[in-house]
Order: C-alpha cells, then structure tokens, then sequence
C-alpha cells in the first residue's frame, strides 16, 4: 500500500497528466544513484525480465589520455637517481 501511495505522491509532483506506466519510486531512485555514481564516464543498463526491472548495470569508464598521463607521471615519480660509487 506504502509504494502505491508513494507512486501516486510521484506522479502527482512530477507529471500529473501522464502516469508512470513501468517503473516506481524506489526504481527511479536507484537508477538516479546508479548515474551519480559513474562520474565523468560511464554507462548504466536496464535489463527486464517477464516485464519486471530486474537489473541495473553499471560500467564506469576512464579517458584513455588522462590515463596514460596519470600512469606516467606515477611512473617518473617512482624513478630515482641511481647511486653513483
């Protein structure tokens, strides 16, 4: 009763012409979080079974060219002048 509630108090402040016809509250929320939590790169996914959301995939992805910069100069900072005898 609690989530049917919650959806009307969603649609109601949202899009009080147009019902939700799939998803619901909590689901909103989660994929909202999911997307917050790619940063600058990413991907999330919605896979449905039998009708019903039953996955939220997420892949986070990096710039290659930040990357390679950030392993370089990690690189040159492990580096240290060799000991002359």
């Amino acid at each position: 009763m609690n989530q049917e509630r919650a959806q009307a108090d969603f649609q109601t402040k949202s899009h009080p012409s147009r019902p939700m016809k799939f998803l619901d509250p909590p689901q909103i929320e989660m994929i909202d979080e999911a997307l917050a939590a790619l940063g600058e790169f990413g991907e999330v996914r919605l896979v449905v079974e039998k009708g019903r959301l039953r996955f939220v995939v997420t892949q986070k992805s990096h710039d290659a060219l930040k990357w390679e910069a950030d392993l370089r100069m990690a690189r040159q900072s492990r580096i240290e002048p060799e000991e002359t005898s």
